[in-house]
């Protein structure tokens, strides 16, 4: 009984690290200084929050996966200690789709920051 628990335990400890492990949080891009950049930067700028947005996507579905998995094991598992480290991969999943989607919000408001100003800076 005690080898079972302890396999099952070191199991379910490789499974709620891996079950993220995959996952790929990218990098938020360099925003240009909309007072000072040129057309050509801010169009750049643009191209490169596109792209964030885009694998912040795939990041964020990735994340789906895991929580979602963790979410079923919780449901279907009678192991208390299945059911435990599953509830800990759920919470830290979910984090993190949290965390993704606050970066992604950030990010799009600092570029329209950006883009007030370089409409300032370059009326007409």
């Amino acid at each position: 009984m005690m080898n079972k628990l302890t396999l099952s335990l070191a199991g379910l400890a490789l499974i709620s690290t891996q079950a993220f492990a995959e996952c790929t949080s990218p990098d938020a891009p360099e925003i240009p200084d909309g007072a000072t950049a040129a057309m050509e930067d801010m169009l750049a700028g643009q191209k490169s929050v596109k792209a964030f947005q885009e694998a912040n996507l795939a990041y964020m579905k990735c994340l789906e996966e895991g929580y979602t998995a963790a979410e079923e094991t919780v449901k279907n598992s009678t192991e208390e200690a299945d059911v435990t480290a599953a509830q800990d991969a759920y919470t830290q999943g979910i984090d993190a789709y949290n965390d993704a989607v606050s970066k992604e919000e950030e990010v799009a408001g600092q570029f329209n920051v950006e883009i007030r100003e370089y409409k300032a800076a370059n009326p007409g």
